[in-house]
Formats: structure tokens, sequence, C-alpha cells
């Protein structure tokens, strides 16, 4: 009988092989040995604040939040900047889609959010 010790993604094993000559041999598997395994973080979810806007501004595509470029009660016209959202490493400006005033942001920088997040409203 020999013994080894295996780690197969992450998991680490001892496996008792029995010789037994010409015949292919079974092995055995004990349970795995506990081992540190790492947790991906978890993505923030933006939500919708109570009492937003009418119309939603919503995440194009998967990113991360670089910069808020405008604040709740401003006034902003069809086509300003309201957001910086960096994605497969480029700089994406989200605008608004009418004029209108800015009813709530509902998400901040530096937060990873993801296709169809509602990322403000206006009304």
């Amino acid at each position: 009988m020999k013994n080894y010790r295996i780690t197969v993604n992450g998991n680490v094993y001892d496996v008792t092989v029995e010789e037994t000559g010409s015949t292919p041999s079974t092995p055995v598997v004990s349970a795995p040995i506990s081992a540190p395994v790492a947790t991906p973080a978890p993505k923030v979810t933006p939500v919708a604040s109570p009492g937003a806007g009418a119309v939603k501004v919503t995440s194009p595509m998967p990113g991360k939040i670089l910069a808020v470029k405008t604040s709740v009660g401003a006034a902003v016209k069809k086509g300003e900047v309201l957001l910086i959202l960096e994605a497969m490493k480029m700089e994406n400006e989200i605008v608004a889609p009418q004029d209108g005033t800015v009813a709530s942001i509902d998400i901040s920088e530096g937060a990873s959010v993801e296709a169809g997040a509602v990322l403000a409203s206006l009304n």
C-alpha cells in the first residue's frame, strides 16, 4: 500500500493505493482535509430609493461606477453626463435620456453594477 496526499481544486485528499501486481488497482479516497477556500466578494446590487423619479436611468452593461457627475435636485438636459461607468477598461458616459430634474442617485462611486441596474432616476 502506498499513501499519497493530492490537492484538487484547492481540496487536499489523502489517497491510499494498493498494489496488486498486474491487475489495475482502485484508489481508496478518504474525506477531504479542510483547506482554506477563497470566496469572491459579493457584488453590490443597487436598490432604487423610495420616491424615485418616473424616468429610470439604467446601466447598459456590467461595470464599475467611476464618478457621479450630478446630484439629487439638479436640473439636467437631454444628453448631459450623469455618471461615468468603467466597463471592459473603457470609460462610458451615462447620459440623461431627456430633460428633467434628478430625483435620485441609486448608486455610489466605486460600486459594481450589473446590466440593467437602476443607476439614477429623473422627474
